[in-house]
């Protein structure tokens, strides 16, 4: 039967686009015996209750069935062939003659019976037996002598995972077990991971919760639900519910509907308050918190076909197509990899996203650099350097003509450059982090000053391309240069003693895992983060917003996700080298390094952001889920130089990318000569304005860009021509 194509229709109760668009960007920020039961049931049915002589013979019967059967099984046979084949020859083997076909009667019958099936049992016990000692000398050949059985293994694990260390038949050099020299390289990771997962299991253990606040918690829930229970029997159509995925009509019209969803609502509630109360190691319970929230969301009955009466009545109404379209969605989104957050096939890079013209005019392994062109007569003479982050496409700073941070800037007068990072495969496997500071953000800081001939250039890092320039301006300061006029950092850590949700990702084992797998201990010396592992974790921190909203409309619902370009990008993931981001991982989010100076050495020299003597804007967005905003707060208090800090509403994307001309949201300033030390502190006297925060922004990086000059229509210079047409080749790379 032909499958008809993916359908590419709209969902049908979308809103207008405007509305459209402004929800997904919200979205985007918001918030793992039959046979041998027949076998011993047909033994039982067919042996009698038989006296003790009878027993003898088929003991002796048994005996010489099975014997028989291990002699005629063929030598080169699969385990299931050798069972089968010592099932059938038993009788055989018994009689010394072909099994008859009709088999005695009377008192004899009964002893054939109970003597055949007895046979046939002992046959397949010896087989298993020669299985078993097979599987022996395989682990004993593999694992060394002190593992010759599965519960040594298992044993073994039990000692891992209390954090005991490693058990003898895993200890690497040890003559018992030579065959684990390829392993070598991830025992320590492996007794790491087992000590850090027996502390974690500790630390789980000592969670609880004080007796009155349990006690209250439970009386609160009985009455909660006793008035429920009586409001669905006496008033079903008065149930509220006040939940965005139980507001479709469909769940308010069906009585049962209405109070599943309402006590989903009220279980989830009180699951997420246990969770709140419990009183222990912190990162213990806020794991513990994420687990529940995640269970949570997951249960959720709008996400199962059974219990959303809306899906269902869209298959009746459309007479169980959009099942099957749902069903064309699911294997599409397998075949691709990830689901689909909006309608791919509507965008393509240089074509209606990354439209901004430009050229490339200078790439290397790790980078292109991009230069627009201007859009006005005069530019400012210091020019303007983009790094944005290496983790997703630069584009998210160029999406459309009228949301694009890019010609935003162009249109005031700036001579814009921007770094479009590769997408890595294993040619950078082994590439570091240093390698990233110096051939990535130093070098493309040094062309932009050399084409333009200016000795400073104003710069701006977003989320960890605001690490990573950080990084580079105190490695330069440390050699004695100073390069970048003025650094803005967009939602970016550079103390990263807060890490919000992420932190429930990071620990010792974790880390070291990656280290030993894809890092520079790994037996490659490196590998590759992929993109879309990244990705997937980033949706679970949102996971009603990013992963079972499109459950539900893409699946159960059979819809096309409406096209939006921010979800396109989001989408559009990139790969990381393996060593880079493991260094990455363990200085910042595990020991936190960077803002402690002389901790950690980068490019040779120690770093000291303290270096960071530049005017410095930083912005942050208050509901940012993955850069805390009091986080990007506390870069206020590592640099050195003059600082400003505008904190936006929203998340973590849909509040940096946020036009004037939208006239969305609000931003907050603070007038105050000195900033406190820390963000709550200065948010009790900030002061809230209607809008966007770019035109603050705007406003202070004029200050800082020099005088006006014509501008150069030409991009490039005799130095570094140009490559290609802007977006250039390397954002096009799919991860």
């Amino acid at each position: 039967m032909a499958v008809p194509p993916r359908s590419r229709a709209p969902r049908a109760q979308a809103a207008s686009e405007a509305s459209s668009r402004a929800t997904a960007g919200d979205r985007l920020d918001a918030s793992p015996a039959s046979k041998k039961s027949a076998l011993t049931a047909s033994a039982k049915a067919a042996a009698p209750k038989a006296q003790a002589p009878q027993v003898a013979a088929k003991k002796a019967a048994a005996k010489t069935a099975g014997k028989a059967a291990v002699k005629k099984a063929p030598a080169r046979k699969p385990a299931a062939s050798k069972t089968a084949e010592a099932r059938s020859t038993a009788p055989a083997a018994e009689h010394g003659t072909k099994h008859p076909t009709v088999p005695p009667s009377g008192a004899a019958s009964a002893d054939f019976s109970a003597a055949s099936a007895t046979a046939a049992a002992a046959s397949v016990t010896e087989a298993w037996r020669e299985q078993v000692a097979a599987a022996q000398a395989t682990m004993a050949k593999t694992f060394g002598a002190s593992a010759s059985s599965p519960q040594d293994v298992m044993g073994g694990l039990r000692q891992m995972f209390s954090g005991q260390g490693l058990p003898a038949w895993a200890t690497p050099g040890q003559s018992q077990a030579p065959s684990l020299s390829a392993l070598q390289p991830m025992a320590k990771a492996v007794e790491a991971m087992g000590q850090s997962v027996g502390a974690t299991l500790k630390s789980l253990v000592g969670l609880s919760i004080a007796p009155e606040q349990l006690q209250g918690i439970q009386q609160d829930y009985l009455q909660q639900a006793s008035a429920l229970w009586n409001q669905a029997l006496n008033q079903p159509a008065d149930v509220k519910i006040a939940d965005k995925r139980f507001a479709a009509p469909e769940w308010t019209q069906q009585p049962g509907s209405a109070f599943m969803a309402a006590l989903y609502l009220l279980n989830a509630r009180t699951l997420q308050r246990l969770a709140d109360n419990l009183q222990g190691e912190e990162k213990a319970r806020q794991r513990v918190r994420f687990a529940v929230q995640q269970w949570a969301d997951a249960a959720a009955p709008s996400n199962f076909l059974a219990f959303n009466p809306e899906a269902l009545a869209k298959a009746v109404s459309t007479k169980g197509e959009s099942i099957t379209q749902g069903l064309q969605h699911l294997f599409h989104d397998i075949r691709q990899g990830h689901m689909s957050q909006t309608d791919e096939s509507v965008f393509e890079v240089g074509v209606n996203v990354a439209t901004t013209a430009g050229a490339v005019v200078f790439e290397n392994d790790y980078f292109q650099l991009i230069e627009y062109t201007p859009l006005t007569p005069q530019v400012h003479e210091t020019p303007f350097l983009f790094v944005p982050p290496c983790i997703n496409k630069y584009y998210i700073l160029d999406l459309q003509p009228d949301n694009s941070v890019v010609r935003y800037l162009l249109s005031q007068g700036h001579r814009v450059f921007m770094v479009s990072w590769v997408n890595a495969d294993d040619n950078l496997a082994q590439s570091t982090w240093d390698d990233y500071v110096e051939h990535g953000v130093v070098k493309a800081i040094d062309v932009t000053r050399d084409i333009t001939g200016e000795d400073q250039v104003n710069a701006l890092g977003f989320c960890v391309g605001g690490t990573l320039i950080a990084t580079a301006l105190a490695t330069l300061a440390a050699q004695g240069r100073k390069p970048v006029k003025s650094l803005t950092l967009l939602t970016a850590f550079l103390d990263f003693v807060n890490t919000g949700t992420m932190d429930v990702f990071v620990d010792e084992a974790m880390v070291r895992m990656r280290e030993m797998s894809i890092g520079p201990n790994s037996p490659a010396k490196g590998g590759l983060m992929r993109g879309g592992e990244l990705a997937t974790t980033f949706s679970f921190l949102r996971a009603n917003d990013l992963v079972w909203n499109y459950v539900i409309g893409n699946y159960l619902k059979g819809e096309m996700p409406p096209a939006f370009d921010l979800l396109y990008w989001n989408s559009d993931s990139t790969n990381l080298p393996g060593p880079m981001y493991t260094w990455y991982l363990r200085n910042t989010y595990l020991e936190n390094k960077l803002c402690q100076p002389g901790a950690v050495t980068v490019c040779g020299v120690p770093l000291d952001m303290r270096r960071l003597d530049m005017p410095t804007f930083i912005y942050g967005s208050r509901e940012d889920h993955i850069v805390p905003w009091d986080s990007a707060y506390a870069s206020t208090q590592v640099v050195t130089g003059p600082t400003t800090f505008v904190l936006g509403a929203s998340g973590h994307i849909a509040g940096v990318i946020n036009p004037p001309e939208k006239k969305k949201r609000s931003h907050w300033t603070n007038s105050a000569r000195r900033l406190p030390a820390t963000g709550q502190q200065w948010m009790a006297s900030a002061q809230e304005h209607a809008g966007s925060w770019w035109p603050v922004w705007a406003e202070w990086l004029a200050s800082h860009a020099g005088d006006m000059v014509p501008a150069l229509r030409q991009p490039g210079s005799k130095q570094y021509p140009v490559i290609e047409a802007a977006p250039g080749r390397y954002v096009k790379r799919k991860a």
